[in-house]
């Protein structure tokens, strides 16, 4: 009798066991692969992303998330571009140029990260740089060919009536930018804020010593990085889409309420990242890009369509639109989470 119920036992329990890992194997087939890119490396600015594969977040949703670091913020367009990226973290305002120049490639912006760019002038008092444009006249640039602030040129220049004839423009690379400006080969450089202020004062440069011009302070009315999608990826899993939304904004909720505990999960990502230095460079892009006076007031992640469309007409001054684009072929809000769920303190 103690045979049979054992054996009893045993069957039943087996059961119990092949029934589990059934489920296990459903719920595995059930998470839809994600393949997204960064614009840069695993830096304070990417905490949102990784807040939210250590929290979970993207799993919640169904999605098994895989997030890949990229080499500047108009690599993860061309990524999505061919297919080998589902989404990624980019420059709305090098998509527009993309989607002009390939036409037949509909990729779209889904989610406003930075609703400011960190485009910007570093300088340094010493070699004669102040907050006065003015001071910019007849100075040595550092300016990276491929650079997102240096493309913005022709914007800043026309909006604060500025001739450059007695510029000079020095195209370098990124390694470079930097140290010929602590080096005083150069006056100022273009780049990201965050990024070039935390590499000078890296560099022994005093903090009193830098200047930072950020364009939109200056008239530049463009937008920043956003998040953004195939057309097939959002035509074929819109769920999808909805979902690796959500699960960013929480991300980004969280950033907010705790950039320490934040940062501590990029930098674990990155060996040869420093806490106080990601720290720092996450607090200046919260500060300064992600959390300004309009994302308080209407929400994190949309647009003022007014201003994107001024935005457009300002990135018309950079080149020659084949056809100008209207703010709806490039920006959709239909995956966005609900206002009520983007609000960010």
């Amino acid at each position: 009798m103690v045979s049979g119920c054992s054996t009893k036992t045993r069957w039943i329990g087996g059961i119990l066991a092949g029934a589990a890992v059934l489920l296990g194997t459903a719920a595995a087939q059930a998470q839809t692969p994600v393949r997204f890119s960064l614009d840069w490396r695993w830096e304070g600015p990417a905490a949102p992303f990784a807040v939210a594969l250590d929290k979970g977040y993207f799993k919640a949703e169904g999605l098994d998330v895989t997030i890949d670091p990229a080499a500047g913020s108009r690599e993860p367009i061309s990524r999505v571009a061919s297919g080998t990226y589902d989404a990624g973290f980019g420059d709305v305002n090098s998509l527009v140029r993309f989607r002009d120049e390939t036409p037949d490639t509909d990729i779209k912006a889904v989610m406003v990260m930075y609703d400011r760019p960190p485009f910007a002038i570093i300088g340094r008092k010493s070699r004669g740089i102040s907050k006065e444009v003015s001071s910019l006249q007849g100075k040595k640039f550092g300016a990276p060919a491929a650079d997102g602030a240096y493309a913005q040129w022709p914007i800043f220049k026309a909006v604060n009536k500025i001739d450059d004839a007695g510029m000079k423009f020095e195209n370098v690379g990124f390694p470079v930018r930097e140290p010929m400006l602590a080096q005083g080969e150069v006056d100022a450089v273009f780049g990201f804020s965050m990024s070039s202020y935390i590499n000078l004062t890296s560099r022994g440069v005093p903090a009193d010593d830098i200047v930072v011009l950020l364009m939109s302070d200056y008239g530049v009315d463009l937008y920043g990085n956003t998040i953004i999608v195939s057309h097939k990826f959002a035509q074929e899993k819109p769920e999808a889409v909805k979902g690796l939304l959500r699960a960013i904004m929480k991300g980004v909720q969280d950033t907010v309420k705790d950039p320490s505990s934040a940062v501590d999960s990029v930098v674990k990502r990155n060996d040869v990242a420093k806490k106080d230095v990601e720290l720092e460079r996450l607090k200046m892009v919260l500060e300064q890009n992600m959390l300004t006076p309009w994302v308080k007031e209407n929400g994190f992640g949309g647009i003022d369509k007014t201003r994107f469309a001024k935005a457009l007409d300002q990135i018309g001054l950079t080149f020659n639109y084949k056809q100008k684009p209207t703010v709806e072929s490039v920006f959709t809000e239909e995956f966005l989470p609900a206002a009520d769920q983007r609000k960010v303190n």
